[in-house]
């Protein structure tokens, strides 16, 4: 029996759908991050609520479209894998940022108005390498963050209420759409590159903005593009959300461990 072929879908209905995802997205990160609340055990209230956005706008739009978060990289496998690319990743990031935070903050805080340039609360406590120190770690934060100490509490947050919604949003969804309609010009190790890597980046630093509106934040755009890579190469988002967070625990590890 021959079965009739079914007409595929319109090419730019992905690109249509993450435009329109991404629009609406912004719109309430714009807001949300406005919101002036902070509770015990939540946070600030405003990206508590951002987190969700990230996870359910997904949810919403592989509803419309018959898909499955599965379809968007929500899955462990390959678990080895994406192990294996996320320490690799993380092996290199560690030496490489930590000498460049280091010399980014070293420079630019003793510099007169090159001070300008990097946030002021940094450089404020900044000592450089003659205060060196290991920051303390707690188990919980008691109600509010403890000034020079990192939490395993604080730590599982930035997996799985920072990193993860916004890699299943950046890199599971919006990368996802973008490939099907720019497919990776060279693929490297397995992983895309091209402009859907380009774009999605682009995407993942302009969020970031509404925060606080510093235009330092576009910087994200880098590792942007290694988290999507990651998950590229691996058709998961494990990698890069393992990645991620970590990522941020290196950052918020070294301002620590180079305060006064």
């Amino acid at each position: 029996m021959i079965r009739p072929v079914e007409p595929e879908p319109a090419r730019g209905a992905p690109v249509r759908d993450a435009v329109i995802a991404l629009v609406v997205v912004a719109a309430l990160v714009c807001v949300l991050v406005q919101i002036p609340l902070t509770l015990p055990w939540i946070g600030h209230v405003g990206s508590a609520l951002v987190a969700v956005v990230f996870l359910y706008v997904p949810v919403i739009v592989a509803g419309r479209r018959g898909e499955d978060l599965r379809d968007y990289g929500f899955v462990w496998q390959p678990v080895g894998r994406g192990l294996a690319l996320a320490g690799a990743a993380i092996a290199i990031i560690v030496p490489l940022f930590a000498l460049g935070f280091f010399a980014f903050y070293q420079l630019f805080c003793h510099a007169g108005w090159l001070a300008q340039l990097a946030p002021a609360r940094v450089c404020a406590h900044f000592g450089g390498l003659a205060s060196l120190h290991a920051p303390r770690w707690l188990w919980a934060e008691p109600g509010a963050p403890v000034p020079n100490a990192l939490s395993a509490e604080w730590c599982a947050v930035q997996w799985l209420v920072v990193a993860l919604p916004e890699e299943l949003f950046f890199r599971g969804f919006l990368l996802e759409k973008l490939e099907q309609r720019f497919p990776p010009a060279r693929r490297w190790l397995g992983g895309g590159i091209g402009w859907a890597l380009v774009l999605s980046s682009a995407a993942f630093a302009v969020i970031h903005l509404p925060k606080d509106g510093d235009p330092r934040a576009l910087a994200t755009f880098f590792p942007g593009l290694l988290f999507g890579w990651l998950r590229s190469a691996t058709r998961s988002i494990l990698a890069p959300t393992i990645t991620h967070g970590a990522a941020n625990i290196l950052a918020r590890t070294l301002e620590i461990a180079l305060s006064r």
